[in-house]
């Protein structure tokens, strides 16, 4: 049988057009010849993911984004196509994260390995984000930049207050606190260097006095091992006792007891006393004045001559 020319153009045109489609799906990344699974996640955000981006597997790429869209809620529907000989179990989550802090980002899957009913083509996976380096330092930084800012603002504040506070006088001030404040530094600089000599004068006095000053620490510590070793506690109680006796000694003066107790109790013995002891002071003030009314002695036998009695008492004192 004969092929005519119109037959083999019109396998030729048909065979161009299915290259064309194979090519054209090539370059989309679907394998005409191979079988592939679509499967649906919703993100809040997917900034940073472009259709064609790929889908991995702990590292493998099992596929790709094939669209991203917007819903109604205006969440980000993006579409996954997943190589057929990969079987995605259903309550698998879809990660979206950025492989390096350069680039894109891609999309994860993490099978659910809790069970092993097998998701069906065009089933909702279990969406999640993961921060990538960049978000996490930007979020670090954050808090720290507004913390910044506070500080810096506070800073120029405060830099305009010192600003009001320190006018042209208050300047003038501080400039005249610091001139005193060189000149005092230099008087003490001054007097250091006095001090200086005069210990270097007075070296060999002061070397003396501290030798003197450990003599007299020795001699200090010499007494007062003394004093540790001698019987201080038997002397007290010596002492002690000898108080108690003297405390019960005038605590019978105070009752009367005794002599001294009645000589300090008793009126009447005292005024006795007083009187006796003025009699005896008359008696020998008269014998002073008038030896011969006491002492009478003749040579030649004459008579003694009667006592007179004074006429009256010049020495007696009303009591």
């Amino acid at each position: 049988m004969k092929i005519t020319r119109e037959i083999k153009t019109a396998i030729l045109v048909i065979a161009s057009i299915l290259l064309f489609i194979w090519g054209y799906s090539f370059l989309k990344g679907r394998d005409l010849l191979s079988s592939y699974n679509k499967y649906y996640v919703k993100y809040s955000n997917v900034d940073g993911l472009t259709p064609s981006s790929p889908v991995t597997i702990n590292g493998l790429v099992v596929g790709k984004v094939m669209s991203i869209k917007l819903d109604e809620q205006w969440n980000s529907l993006v579409e996954l196509q997943i190589n057929g000989d990969y079987q995605i179990t259903k309550g698998s989550v879809a990660e979206l994260y950025s492989p390096g802090p350069i680039g894109g980002k891609q999309i994860a899957i993490i099978p659910n390995i809790t069970t092993s009913e097998i998701a069906p083509s065009g089933e909702f996976l279990v969406s999640s984000i993961k921060l990538g380096l960049t978000e996490v330092v930007s979020n670090e930084i954050k808090p720290i930049k507004e913390k910044l800012d506070k500080v810096l603002e506070n800073a120029n504040v405060m830099l305009l207050g010192i600003n009001q506070v320190l006018d042209e006088k208050t300047k003038q001030n501080l400039r005249n606190s610091l001139d005193n404040l060189n000149a005092t530094l230099a008087e003490f600089k001054d007097a250091s260097v006095s001090v200086n000599q005069l210990l270097d004068d007075n070296k060999g006095k002061i070397s003396s006095t501290m030798s003197n000053f450990d003599k007299a620490s020795a001699n200090l510590k010499t007494m007062s091992d003394s004093l540790a070793n001698a019987n201080i506690g038997q002397t007290v109680k010596n002492l002690e006792k000898t108080l108690a006796c003297v405390d019960e000694i005038m605590a019978d003066i105070q009752s009367g007891k005794g002599t001294l107790g009645k000589l300090a109790k008793d009126e009447t013995l005292y005024n006795n006393f007083a009187k006796t002891s003025k009699e005896l002071e008359l008696l020998l003030e008269d014998l002073r004045l008038n030896p011969t009314r006491y002492v009478n002695v003749s040579l030649f036998g004459k008579k003694n001559k009667p006592y007179v009695a004074p006429v009256s008492d010049s020495l007696r004192v009303k009591p």
